[in-house]
């Protein structure tokens, strides 16, 4: 083992199984196989190859078993790529029903058409993958959002209390992001799920013209192209690699997202703070020497595999630089990144989802902290409604003195609002305490709440899946 998500301790922690499963040696090895049984369906269709040849190819490709793996990697080893070694099975198994049947197969495709096709198969699954886990968080987050509407809290700011907001408030900017990285799944979807089948240098020329067929070889794309449910390529593909790297840089959003609200629960976790909590089971994130300890190891799993995949997001974008029609190294590159990013992402999502499910609001908690500053962080809002009758300028450091003062002193700032004579002179104390309670001073929290949750409540089209 030389990957720790390949790890029997820490494979479902930093990868799931049906990740994972999506991108083992057997699924890839299917949808090579996928790949030739449609090409010969599709070409005996247009007459290209026999029809007794197809029979046989697509026999061979709808069983998995007819690979000998062993023998596959073997002759990836000395080949460097493993579609060759599944073809000359095939071939081998074919002709051994009847001779030189098999030499149809496999019939003016090249290495890489079967490689990329395979990939955008494997990477249309992984977001299909994807896309279960962000409906768990937008569901759990919509209802978490709902329920704290109006949970006064202290928004922070360079990690100070700033003003008082609501809990659902910040929950809902995060729904509104998650939100937004579903459109935005769709969106690279449509432009990943296409074809490669051009051939050598990209032209499609071992599929030239025939009397009946003018077009036979973009006729035999599209028809491949629809029995895979792909798109058919507007051109080749084989070194312009911007389709894979925007799905790197998907999951470096989904992830890195998933960090930033790892971060605030870790902070608001603190002992100090203690706002919210992790979901508890027994023993997770203990300790072996201090008892008391309940570590958020959640948070910690998700930053670090968002700070992995975001490395190996960059690595995608190195890829992106392959020379000329069929590049040397970078294209293996995407090999090595694309199942471990995958992988660690649909992980990252994973572990929020479960997080939101069970995150503990410890309401009292934030109440308490609104009232640890004496009344500064309503300073703004006193600030604001003795600025119509000061000058906002001059009521600002007015409330900033006092501010200042109610920290030295211990005391809280409304007591010193009533005591300074020219403040009183405008506002009864009873006026004063309205604008120095925190939750009066909320915003149109409430309101954008509502807008968000009015968002994720639109009905979504259904999606395609892919077919292998």
């Amino acid at each position: 083992m030389t990957s720790v998500q390949d790890s029997l301790i820490f494979g479902n922690i930093l990868s799931t199984r049906e990740s994972a499963a999506v991108w083992s040696d057997k699924t890839r090895t299917q949808c090579y196989l996928a790949f030739e049984g449609a090409l010969a369906k599709a070409q005996a269709r247009l007459g290209i190859i026999p029809q007794r040849a197809a029979d046989e190819i697509i026999k061979f490709c709808l069983d998995i078993r007819n690979v000998d793996f062993d023998e596959l990697r073997a002759q990836t080893e000395l080949i460097g790529y493993p579609v060759l070694g599944v073809v000359k099975q095939l071939v081998a198994h074919v002709n051994a029903v009847e001779p030189g049947l098999g030499e149809w197969a496999h019939w003016g495709a090249t290495t890489q058409d079967v490689t990329d096709t395979a990939t955008v198969i494997q990477l249309w699954d992984t977001m299909s993958l994807f896309e279960k886990a962000l409906d768990r968080i937008v569901s759990s987050l919509r209802a978490l959002a709902d329920r704290h509407r109006a949970t006064p809290m202290a928004a922070r700011s360079n990690l100070q209390q700033a003003v008082p907001m609501s809990f659902g408030f910040k929950l809902a900017r995060l729904l509104a992001t998650f939100l937004r990285h579903r459109e935005r799944l769709k969106d690279v979807e449509a432009r990943l799920t296409v074809l490669e089948f051009s051939g050598a240098a990209g032209t499609l020329a071992t599929l030239p013209p025939t009397p009946g067929h003018p077009h036979l070889g973009l006729e035999c794309q599209r028809e491949l192209a629809r029995d895979l449910n792909l798109k058919v390529p507007e051109i080749a593909w084989h070194t312009e690699r911007d389709r894979i790297a925007e799905f790197g840089s998907l999951c470096a959003m989904l992830s890195s997202t998933c960090a930033k609200f790892a971060l605030d629960v870790k902070l608001l976790a603190q002992t100090e703070v203690a706002e919210v909590s992790e979901p508890y089971v027994p023993h997770r994130g203990s300790s072996s020497t201090m008892p008391q300890k309940r570590n958020p190891i959640s948070c910690a799993y998700i930053t670090a595999m968002s700070a992995t995949a975001r490395q190996l997001a960059t690595s995608l974008f190195e890829a992106m630089v392959e020379d000329h029609e069929r590049s040397t190294g970078p294209w293996e590159v995407e090999w090595i990144v694309l199942p471990q990013i995958s992988t660690l992402t649909h992980a990252t999502l994973k572990q929020t989802a479960d997080l939101v499910e069970g995150l503990e609001v410890h309401e009292d908690a934030m109440m308490a902290n609104l009232g640890v500053s004496n009344g500064a962080i309503v300073s703004e809002a006193v600030m604001m409604g003795l600025g119509a009758e000061l000058g906002r300028q001059h009521a600002h450091d007015l409330v900033y003195d006092l501010c200042r003062r109610s920290q030295i002193e211990k005391r809280p700032l409304l007591d010193l609002l009533c005591e300074n004579e020219e403040i009183a002179n405008k506002m009864t104390r009873e006026q004063l305490a309205r604008l120095c309670d925190p939750a009066n001073y909320l915003g149109y929290s409430e309101e954008m709440v509502e807008r968000v949750l009015k968002m994720a409540d639109e009905p979504r089209p259904e999606r395609k899946a892919s077919l292998v």
